[in-house]
């Protein structure tokens, strides 16, 4: 059976959230081409020429680069998928966005559907597409993938109809990158990169309101005084409706106990990660949250929102928090900087016990075992 995959989420230099996973999904599918290769072809479609860590072509994997720009999906991918010989027999997007229109059935994954509830958290065009080309997605779709128990659980919640179509896929990290064993040298390289100081509290995501990074920083502003030697570090690329946070850290004026890093490199998140005192995502809403099973894998106490996906994410590793009250966010900082080592440690083997039942291997044959049932 020949898939088709719009491979273009993978095929990005600075990869975040959606795009490590499809990336990861991608590799790992590949990995395990051996058992798979009798079965299946795959041919990914992309705007632009494969990078060079995208796994390399074969007799059953190959690319098919389509050239443009804006509305690629419904201006490129969909004519040509209705057009192109051979066919793919069906067709997977490892994100909301499937093509509208197409003569082979559709799988698609959801990684959260936070926005229909927080809507005021995004630009209205981003909302209004994001809610409708989602909706249409999941009608079309023969299967939904989602990331999350608690996102299937919305997705029959707000599209009963798609109860007996969606299967779960949970995500992973890499485990040859994060774990308790990242050389002192790598996190002290990292920590002067970065001007980190010594002793910090990590926030690692995308800047952006559904990450409560507003919050944090009113947080940290009321019980900063108490730990002289701790930071708060802010890294993650700007998403959308960030300018505010940096604002509120000037009005504050916490800037000296605030590093902002911008976007980690890959290289550099092991290190910047396992150097941490106290990972933390206060988020309103999320899909996952990779960097809380690469914290727990790398042997950071992790402080999460008791809300959405977390709680699956973190067991019983996390030190929950109430994300809409800033005392319970001061609460679960407060905590962990004062455990002492032996409490530290014991809190951080559970998180490496918890990160250990995660594989990204794992996440590939359940994604091919969905794939399969279009041979049955």
């Amino acid at each position: 059976m020949l898939i088709g995959i719009d491979g273009n989420e993978a095929n990005i230099k600075n990869r975040v959230g959606v795009n490590v996973y499809a990336f990861e999904l991608l590799r790992n599918i590949y990995k395990l081409q051996g058992e798979w290769e009798n079965r299946f072809q795959f041919v990914i479609y992309l705007s632009s020429p494969p990078l060079f860590d995208m796994p390399k072509e074969t007799s059953v994997w190959k690319y098919r680069v389509i050239p443009g720009g804006s509305f690629w999906i419904v201006r490129k991918l969909m004519l040509n998928l209705l057009i192109s010989q051979p066919r793919p027999q069906m067709f997977f997007s490892p994100f909301h966005y499937v093509p509208p229109l197409a003569l082979m059935p559709r799988v698609c994954s959801i990684m959260d559907l936070g926005y229909l509830e927080n809507s005021g958290q995004f630009k209205l065009r981003d909302f209004w597409q994001l809610k409708y080309w989602s909706a249409w997605s999941i009608f079309v779709s023969k299967y939904i993938i989602a990331i999350s128990n608690t996102t299937k659980d919305d997705i029959m919640r707000h599209y009963r109809f798609a109860k007996n179509k969606t299967f779960v896929t949970k995500l992973a990290y890499d485990k040859n990158e994060f774990s308790d064993k990242i050389l002192l040298k790598e996190i002290k390289r990292v920590k002067r990169k970065h001007t980190t100081g010594d002793s910090y509290i990590l926030f690692l995501s995308t800047l952006k309101p559904s990450k409560n990074v507003l919050g944090l920083v009113r947080v940290w502003s009321l019980i900063e005084k108490k730990y002289p030697k701790v930071n708060l570090v802010i890294a993650g690329k700007k998403g959308w409706l960030f300018e505010e946070i940096f604002e509120e850290v000037k009005r504050l004026g916490i800037d000296k106990r605030v590093v902002f890093t911008d976007f980690i490199p890959e290289k550099d998140k092991p290190g910047l990660i396992g150097g941490a005192k106290v990972f933390i995502l206060p988020s309103f809403w999320e899909g996952f949250g990779l960097d809380v099973l690469n914290a727990m894998a790398c042997g950071v106490v992790v402080v999460l929102s008791n809300i959405g996906s977390l709680p699956e994410v973190g067991g019983e590793a996390g030190v929950y928090i109430n994300p809409n009250d800033d005392k319970d966010i001061a609460k679960g900082i407060s905590r962990v900087l004062s455990m002492n080592k032996k409490e530290y440690n014991k809190w951080a083997m559970k998180g490496l016990r918890q990160a250990g039942q995660f594989s990204w291997e794992k996440t590939a044959r359940e994604t091919l075992a969905i794939f399969g049932n279009f041979m049955k």
